[in-house]
């Protein structure tokens, strides 16, 4: 096995980056990159933190990142696991990134930046669903936005219909922790988990 050990080694692989490749990349949103941000109902968040790294998903209607600016967004912390992974790591090292997605649309796009966690009662009260409101609003300060091409996505033919996977053919939540402690009683949690994701979602 060829392990690659150095800058030098690992360009002599590949090409030369491309213009286009170079010049998306900007220290702030234009109305483009916003119009998609605003689009996408999800996106994945990367940080890092004493604990090591961690990368979760985030999701809700379309629009529910707010750009206070050219520089900055708010994302609300919705209801979880109260692992809090995310926001522990920001605590301790406030270096994110995120990726947005939208259905239908193939192209992605990528920020990266600090964040920081604020339990403001005007933030929150902003984000409020049916009279919930997020315990904290994560706020990012852009440091680099740019849009990532098509690839990837169309080659996972990720939107597809013909790709899309019988969720019964794999394993259940409560069988996959029935997979880690043996004990676990799975159809219990697995008949519960549906009004219990509903009640939760805000």
């Amino acid at each position: 096995m060829t392990t690659i050990t150095t800058l030098a080694a690992l360009e002599a692989l590949y090409g030369t980056p491309s213009g286009a490749s170079l010049t998306k990349e900007i220290p702030h949103l234009t109305p483009e990159y916003r119009a998609l941000i605003e689009a996408a109902p999800f996106f994945a968040i990367a940080s890092i933190g004493p604990g090591g790294l961690d990368c979760s998903p985030r999701g809700d209607a379309a629009g529910f990142v707010h750009v206070l600016d050219e520089r900055t967004l708010a994302i609300p912390d919705r209801r979880g696991n109260n692992r809090l992974d995310t926001l522990r790591n920001i605590i301790g090292d406030p270096r994110i990134a995120l990726l947005f997605m939208i259905p239908g649309v193939d192209e992605t796009v990528r920020v990266n930046g600090r964040a920081c966690i604020t339990a403001a009662p005007g933030m929150r009260a902003r984000f409020a669903v049916d009279g919930k409101e997020p315990a904290t609003v994560i706020l990012v300060e852009i440091a680099t936005v740019y849009f990532q091409c098509s690839r990837a996505l169309v080659r996972a033919r990720l939107w597809s219909a013909e790709s899309r996977v019988d969720r019964e053919s794999l394993p259940t939540p409560g069988q996959i922790l029935k997979g880690v402690e043996r004990t676990f009683d799975a159809e219990t949690y697995d008949a519960a988990w549906p009004k219990r994701q509903n009640d939760s979602l805000y």
